[in-house]
């Protein structure tokens, strides 16, 4: 059982606000006080003269942290504090995924001038912009129709051009797109690619997968890759989509930097994460070294959500976790153990897990697409796209045409299917929260 307020005796509370200050860190503690100011207030009043004869030391605070932190079991919940064991065996649970998420394809159409390995960067309302891996091109596209609208491509050396592109960002409020460049730079174009203004990164950072947040605010990650300075000013960051000056700094506090990144002499292998998900009506922050996952709400509010056990400082070898989705019932998460094979280049090998409100328990889950006949998986490991749409996925045509020889498909997967031929542009997958 876990433990809360309502089970606390009165005389045990101020033990419980000390445990909770060691647990979740000062945020919540606020959130406490506030929420009970007027019956703690009370309870001293009413306790004050017991309370001057106990002698309160640091070994009787700890030894009540300890049985309370016992008395929470994994995959419990407190007032939506959710506790993972990375190291635990969880029953398995299979979903269907239209029961969850809402599905749109979008089949992108293929001319001679729009031909794309469909890699998506950025889902709008009206347009999705998708990218080839090397040759610079970003290709517009209709979100509802799949018809391509236009071609922009800046790569180059130039003043207003891009070298190589590690993200692009779609503002279309004001009509712009932001493409990230591998230089620690931000270029800023016009939806039919004219350039605007460019501004770089702060100081010597790095930007890890930066979003459109607001009207004037980008957000995103900024890390340091082993400087001294990763320790001491690596958070994340909100900054101005006119200039890119910093706003404001988010940082989550650590012991020591821990990271998946695999570092062996002059070999460095980075795997697929990533620190900053949207949500529906917030932003969940990750920082591989704190043991806690913290939701950022739209007013500046920082609060815990899901705290890993055992502590990441303690691993000999360490297991990550991030949260993938988010929805009003479901905590959609995946493991990450920092092991790598150098031989075969295989490894850090990862657990999806899922909490689920309803039952309250932690499953290893696995979820598969209802337009599939034979149960096929969906992974939800990607980058998030943005607080509508978390996961998309490209669908290749040689896939599903030959799905469809197979009587695989249902619905209006087979209806697009049925159109295609082995080479058209992918089918893009767009997996939204439901309305």
């Amino acid at each position: 059982m876990a433990c809360r307020l309502a089970d606390i005796d009165a005389l045990c509370m101020p033990f419980y606000i000390l445990s909770c200050l060691f647990a979740i860190k000062y945020v919540y503690f606020v959130r406490f006080i506030r929420a009970n100011v007027r019956s703690f207030v009370i309870s001293i009043h009413n306790k004050q003269k017991e309370m001057k004869k106990l002698n309160v030391n640091l070994a009787i605070i700890l030894f009540f942290i300890g049985g309370c932190t016992g008395c929470q079991q994994s995959g419990s919940q407190n007032d939506e504090i959710i506790t993972v064991d990375v190291t635990a065996s969880y029953p398995e649970k299979e979903l269907i995924l239209q029961d969850i998420m809402d599905v749109e394809y979008v089949p992108l159409e293929t001319t001679d001038e729009f031909i794309t390995h469909g890699i998506v960067e950025a889902v709008g309302k009206e347009f999705l912009l998708v990218r080839n891996r090397n040759d610079g091109n970003i290709f517009v596209f209709d979100r509802k129709t799949g018809k391509g609208l236009r071609k922009i491509n800046r790569l180059g050396q130039g003043a207003e051009e891009y070298s190589g592109i590690s993200g692009i960002i779609l503002d279309e409020d004001n009509n712009e797109l932001f493409v990230v460049d591998y230089t620690k730079k931000i270029l800023t174009y016009d939806l039919s690619g004219n350039f605007k203004r460019s501004f770089k990164f702060a100081d010597n950072s790095h930007y890890d997968d930066v979003f459109d947040y607001d009207r004037e605010h980008l957000i995103t990650y900024k890390k340091y890759y082993g400087t001294p300075e990763e320790n001491r000013q690596a958070c994340h960051i909100l900054f101005s989509k006119q200039d890119g000056s910093v706003t404001q700094e988010i940082p989550i506090p650590f012991k020591e930097m821990k990271t998946p990144v695999v570092m062996k002499d002059e070999l460095v292998v980075t795997p697929e994460f990533h620190m900053t998900f949207p949500a529906k009506d917030h932003w969940v922050l990750v920082n591989t070294s704190s043991d806690t996952v913290y939701n950022y709400l739209p007013k500046g509010n920082l609060t815990p959500s899901i705290v890993r056990t055992p502590s990441i400082q303690s691993m000999e070898v360490e297991v990550f976790l991030f949260p993938t989705i988010i929805t009003d019932r479901y905590y959609f998460m995946r493991t990450m153990k920092k092991e790598l094979d150098y031989k075969t280049f295989k490894g850090f090998p990862g657990t999806d897990l899922v909490y689920d409100k309803q039952e309250k328990a932690i499953f290893n889950y696995t979820i598969c697409n209802a337009d599939y006949s034979n149960k096929k998986q969906v992974s939800f490991f990607s980058k998030p796209k943005n607080q509508e749409i978390p996961v998309s996925l490209s669908l290749e045509a040689s896939d599903l045409t030959e799905a469809y020889e197979k009587g695989q498909l249902k619905g209006r997967l087979k209806e697009i299917a049925a159109t295609l031929d082995e080479e058209a542009n992918p089918v893009i997958m767009l997996i939204k929260h439901k309305k």
